[in-house]
């Protein structure tokens, strides 16, 4: 017995044009393969590193690999949409995964060193953070901070934060990330996030190079005090005190760092502060 679905029907009654559109539309719809959990949006592509940075680095002759940065997708790095980086995508992955998971019923406060614009507006319209941008150099921030100083926040009285790209742009990253172990309470815990340079075997930095071409050169931007290798920069975590996680391909899968424009080699860190 054959039987006349309701969606055969329609395709019967639709006029010849209106089939077109509507195949038109599911082939487009297909075709963006993309998502950014950023801005919401589904997207054909991302866009790439931007040319200027590329074009810089070659300009001052830097000295490492940009294919062995660990956590970079070079071709698909940024949202066309709200601008955000691949691994601006990375961290609200993992956020929205712990959202999922704690007591909405509290507040929590919430640091953001040297936020995002798209990021952050996202991380503060959760009702139940405190949130509190930081930065020592931006005009918008909630809170004028130097992350190697913090006296604004007292000890143990953080629940989470963010520390993206900043811990290389500071002259003693020890003494910033034992400020970030005070202030952060028992059982808290933090994204943060450096250069890593995968050919590397330990941290490179030197004193001496302090010109902004020469930063260029060997730290891949001028204001760079070093550039991380993946041991130096979780034994340096782990000598401020923190326990270190690592979470990458494997955690949250091959399809969903395809879907979001992220490396297969990303790694996010995560740092947390014993009970």
């Amino acid at each position: 017995m054959c039987r006349t679905t309701v969606a055969d029907t329609l395709k019967a009654m639709a006029p010849e044009r209106v089939k077109r559109l509507c195949v038109h539309i599911r082939n487009v719809y297909r075709g963006r393969r993309y998502y950014c959990p950023v801005c919401s949006k589904r997207l054909w592509r991302f866009d790439p590193m931007p040319m200027w940075y590329l074009e810089t680095l070659d300009k001052y002759g830097f000295i490492h690999s940009i294919f062995a940065l660990e956590t970079l997708n070079l071709f698909a790095c940024n949202c066309p949409s709200c601008g955000t980086s691949d691994r601006d995508r990375l961290y609200i992955l993992y956020l929205k995964q712990q959202f999922s998971r704690i007591d909405v019923s509290r507040r929590y406060t919430f640091i953001d060193f040297a936020p995002t614009p798209a990021l952050s507006k996202m991380i503060r319209s959760y009702h139940f953070l405190n949130y509190r941008s930081a930065d020592l150099l931006g005009d918008n921030a909630d809170d004028k901070v130097d992350i190697m100083d913090m006296p604004i926040y007292r000890d143990n009285s953080v629940d989470m934060f963010l520390c993206s790209h900043v811990l290389e742009h500071v002259e003693d990253d020890k003494k910033a990330m034992a400020e970030l172990y005070r202030i952060l309470r028992p059982g808290g815990w933090g994204i943060t996030m450096v250069p890593i340079v995968l050919t590397l075997s330990n941290v490179y930095e030197d004193t001496s190079i302090n010109s902004e071409a020469e930063r260029w050169k060997h730290f891949g931007e001028g204001s760079h005090f070093r550039i991380y290798s993946k041991q130096g920069f979780v034994g340096r975590l782990e000598q401020a005190g923190f326990k270190v996680k690592q979470f990458g391909i494997n955690y949250f899968g091959a399809d969903v760092f395809e879907k979001h424009g992220i490396h297969p080699r990303s790694v996010l860190y995560v740092v947390e502060k014993a009970e």
